[in-house]
């Protein structure tokens, strides 16, 4: 998985490439808790990610919860597939999804 930062303000924007899976979570783990402490946007660009796993999920519900402290979170491009997995695991009544 490739993860595409860009801070514009406080806003970070984060475009992620590949698969969010138990492999690659950590990672995006890793680099979201370094990133968003003094933010007050993040916003996931999901247009070329292909596949999320329970593990990504995780990540993100923690990430979540942290902007929800400090501002807001918003997921845009997301594609079918993954869409599908946010509405039956009720993600789409978590996350902001654009």
């Amino acid at each position: 998985m490739n993860i595409i930062k860009s801070l514009d303000g406080t806003t970070l924007n984060v475009a992620l490439e590949g698969r969010l899976d138990t492999t690659t979570a950590p990672q995006l783990e890793a680099e979201l808790k370094q990133s968003i402490a003094d933010n007050t946007e993040l916003i996931l660009d999901f247009a070329k990610l292909e596949y999320i796993s329970s593990a990504g999920l995780r990540v993100l519900l923690a990430a979540q919860k942290v902007m929800n402290k400090q501002g807001k979170m918003v997921i845009r491009n997301v594609n079918d597939v993954i869409l599908e997995v946010f509405e039956v695991t009720g993600f789409v009544d978590i996350l902001t999804v654009e």
